[in-house]
């Protein structure tokens, strides 16, 4: 539905269309960052390590793709195969990414062609399957399942990653433990793993991926840690020998190496922040495996997540079309608008959240017709005690951000904010048929 004519607007839209909406300037933060700019080099020195030699003429060799857009995804897989080619093996890749992609190997080779990853790209076979092998059984009964493809292989290299996870915090989060125990169990072994409740997830994480470790031929693993700016800051390759302890370290530089939101103390990241409306331009998986990254917005979909920064109201505006629908994300806005809402495909979302058990993943938010009335909404409904000096901000996805808009309220605490700069001139939000129009800057 567009802002069209009076006559065929509903009642809950005259109740906000009138509400004033703050003039925004656009500013740039800047974080403290490595960045390497030869990605293929990157992998050719980190596979100068010991483990590297594990790999042999003749050996067919299994090389795991996840469903998160990382950065320089396709030239990093392609880089490994290069790698794995050149000592005389044979590779292929099989996508690890549990229930995603609908939970269908079909699906999940969509969702790697979306991200650039295809048998093209990568100059090998892609083999895709949901079909699992049990390796073995954990004490309390779980079972341990292994993608049958890469069970048959003569060896595994583990590629992903490393990043806090979202809804959890253990030794091992998002990164080579999970991809192996989660990513390479499909979506059966990802059930199993997520069946005892997210607040669990980090303990069978471990014991999954140390019982796969032992009893599956995982050679090493290949592990990326990314920079503020979502670029390439390090790749390194970790022994199946003690690799659980070895990528522990790399965890915590990637947890200092997250950007954030202006808010709070400078010297305490963790410290408290408040804001009346963040306004997110897109959802997907390709910026967070929730969509939005809570690590970002604060909020968890776990109770025993500490929470520091408080958002009244959270607008998400549009779904990236590289998420193949997956709405996951989108429960955790207060208002959305109805562009996402037809795109929020309900067998891609509800298979995650069956999987994860998190049921509270699938829910859908207030529907407005456009960016315009959901923003409005937000404005109006947010508690702040006048609403011509909301304090808001509009980031571009959970992922990137180095520049955001800031309302006119704001700004006298960002000039005064080290790292921040004040970019653009005042002006008033530009809607073109209801949609957002005040531009990023190229690239971004």
């Amino acid at each position: 539905m567009s802002e069209g004519t009076a006559q065929m607007k509903p009642n809950y839209v005259k109740l906000v269309e009138n509400t004033p909406l703050p003039r925004m300037a656009l500013c740039r933060q800047t974080f403290a960052a490595t960045q390497i700019d030869d990605p293929r080099a990157a992998v050719a020195e980190a596979m100068q390590a010991d483990c590297a030699g594990k790999i042999k003429p003749g050996m067919s060799i299994a090389i795991t793709a996840g469903s998160r857009g990382l950065a320089n995804l396709p030239e990093l897989l392609a880089a490994i195969v290069a790698e794995v080619r050149a000592r005389g093996a044979h590779p292929f890749v099989v996508p690890a990414m549990g229930s995603h992609g609908g939970a269908t190997a079909e699906g999940q080779t969509a969702l790697l062609a979306k991200l650039g990853v295809t048998e093209e790209s990568l100059g090998c076979e892609i083999r895709s399957s949901m079909e699992t092998d049990e390796i073995g059984v954990l004490d309390n009964g779980m079972s341990v399942r292994m993608d049958r493809h890469a069970n048959a292989a003569d060896g595994i290299i583990l590629f992903n990653r490393i990043k806090p996870h979202t809804s959890f915090r253990a030794p091992n989060e998002s990164g080579l433990a999970k991809m192996l125990s989660i990513g390479l169990g499909k979506q059966s072994g990802a059930e199993t793993c997520h069946s005892r409740g997210i607040d669990n997830v980090g303990i069978f994480v471990a014991k999954m991926a140390r019982m796969k470790l032992e009893r599956c031929k995982v050679l090493f693993g290949i592990g990326t840690i990314e920079n503020a700016y979502d670029g390439l800051a390090q790749v390194v390759a970790l022994d199946s020998d003690g690799m659980l302890e070895a990528e522990a370290p790399y965890l915590q530089e990637a947890m200092r190496n997250m950007p954030r939101l202006p808010l709070g103390p400078l010297d305490a990241p963790s410290a408290s922040g408040d804001l009346d409306v963040l306004v997110v331009d897109e959802i997907g998986k390709e910026f967070s495996g929730t969509g939005m990254d809570p690590n970002i917005t604060h909020r968890f979909s776990s109770e025993k997540m500490q929470v520091h920064l408080h958002i009244s109201r959270l607008v998400a505006l549009g779904l990236s079309p590289r998420s193949n629908g997956n709405g996951n994300g989108a429960a955790r806005a207060d208002v959305i608008t109805e562009r996402l809402e037809q795109d929020f495909d309900r067998e891609a979302v509800y298979a995650n959240a069956i999987t994860s058990q998190v049921l509270k993943q699938s829910k859908i938010p207030m529907v407005m017709p456009c960016d315009r009335t959901a923003i409005q909404t937000a404005v109006k409904t947010c508690g702040a005690e006048d609403i011509t000096k909301v304090r808001l901000l509009r980031i571009p996805n959970t992922l990137k951000l180095e520049y955001l808009y800031a309302s006119e309220a704001m700004l006298p605490e960002l000039r005064d904010r080290p790292g921040v700069e004040v970019v653009g001139d005042l002006q008033e939000m530009q809607f073109d048929g209801g949609l957002l129009r005040n531009p990023w800057p190229e690239g971004h």
